[in-house]
């Protein structure tokens, strides 16, 4: 059963607890991760919108790696600003589970995905605000993006995989009415 309606009215993300993160395999032994950090997304009449900056981009290893992931070999920031999202299918359950479909956006090239997860459903919080939370998860193809860059490896392979998992935690907190 669908629980959509639990979530009536207007939600928006709270910045500071909302992240977009990736994971790609690096060089076939380890995963190469990174995160969106200004998030942006509002669900309202059973609807996910959402859009991360690509400039937030953070990476737990040297400058030189940020710069080449923000360059035109991955996410080409000079000419696409965002990654966006618009769902065309919300579906809450009441054990807890969460499946959303919609339009994924990255360098201007959208492909309709899926992504599961979890949800909480909304609860006061300690300073009179509601809340509620979305953590989802899918697969995607980099290349179907445009993400094309690679180096084979010696032993044969690619330095990078062409399937990213994405990772969405969203902590939304309800619009005054």
């Amino acid at each position: 059963m669908s629980t959509t309606t639990a979530l009536a009215g207007t939600f928006n993300a709270d910045p500071v607890h909302s992240s977009f993160g990736f994971a790609v395999k690096y060089q076939n032994v380890s995963n190469f991760r990174g995160t969106l950090g200004e998030v942006a997304a509002t669900l309202a009449d059973g609807k996910l919108e959402g859009t991360a900056q690509v400039e937030s981009i953070s990476i737990q290893t040297p400058e030189q790696f940020r710069a080449h992931v923000l360059s035109a070999d991955f996410f080409d920031v000079e000419n696409f600003k965002t990654v966006t999202f618009v769902s065309s299918d919300l579906d809450l359950a009441d054990d807890g589970t969460a499946k959303v479909t919609g339009d994924l956006t990255i360098r201007g090239v959208t492909n309709t995905v899926t992504a599961t997860g979890t949800w909480t459903a909304p609860s006061a919080d300690a300073f009179g605000n509601t809340r509620a939370h979305l953590q989802l998860e899918t697969v995607i193809d980099r290349t179907a993006y445009g993400l094309n860059w690679n180096m084979p490896l010696p032993a044969g392979g690619n330095a990078l995989a062409d399937d990213v998992t994405l990772t969405v935690d969203i902590a939304l907190v309800e619009q005054a009415a």
